[in-house]
């Protein structure tokens, strides 16, 4: 099988830092922070989260914008983000079983491959990819049909793992068989999560 990580919230513990940059971003402007924010932004990536603020009322160019998120953000991940509980352990053992590995995120390649580096994991996966590889978001089933493609597989012999409900329902739409994995900043969906993916973990290394 194939299996297809996202990248924060699901491999490494940035979520708080993710989301709270973009927060940060539109309260420095005076802009209430909508109601799912987060939630909504995630599967979209800096560039389109970053137009999403624009249309808020923040006062920047969307370059400005998210240049500045993605400063901030490179300190973080070449820092200071680590792994989640057991994922280390628990993909080697996956590829020791001969599945093949490879991660699919709406972060930058800027931050991710230098985040995945610095842990010691991005030699484990067979392709690292971003939106920035596809010219979609994660919220578009279109873009789990080319990563199939691809990778020469159905898309029923893809399992597609993220901690996202948006990104979870459109990949399950797409045809992939999902993993919901626990973040505590999506404990408002975690019964739509459950609800919605094959299998749902708390512990990495539940898949196994």
């Amino acid at each position: 099988m194939h299996y297809i990580f996202d990248f924060d919230g699901t491999l490494v513990d940035s979520m708080p830092i993710w989301a709270n940059t973009h927060i940060k971003a539109l309260t420095e402007h005076c802009i209430a922070c909508p109601e799912n924010f987060v939630e909504t932004i995630t599967p979209l990536g800096n560039i389109k989260a970053a137009e999403y603020a624009l249309s808020l009322g923040v006062k920047a160019t969307l370059e400005e914008h998210v240049n500045k998120i993605n400063t901030y953000l490179y300190e973080q991940y070449t820092t200071i983000v680590p792994l989640k509980e057991t994922v280390k352990e628990t993909l080697s053992a996956l590829k020791n079983q001969g599945h093949r590995l490879h991660v699919l995120t709406a972060s930058p390649h800027l931050y991710v491959d230098a985040c995945l580096k610095r842990l010691g994991v991005f030699e484990i996966f067979e392709n690292v990819w971003t939106i920035e590889d596809f010219g979609c978001t994660k919220s578009e089933t279109i873009i789990y049909e080319k990563t199939a493609e691809r990778l020469n597989a159905k898309l029923s012999e893809c399992i597609f793992v993220d901690d996202n409900f948006t990104a979870i329902s459109t990949s399950k739409k797409a045809g992939m068989k999902t993993v919901a994995v626990y973040e505590k900043l999506s404990e408002n969906y975690e019964d739509k999560l459950k609800a919605t993916a094959d299998n749902y973990v708390y512990r990495f290394s539940e898949m196994l």
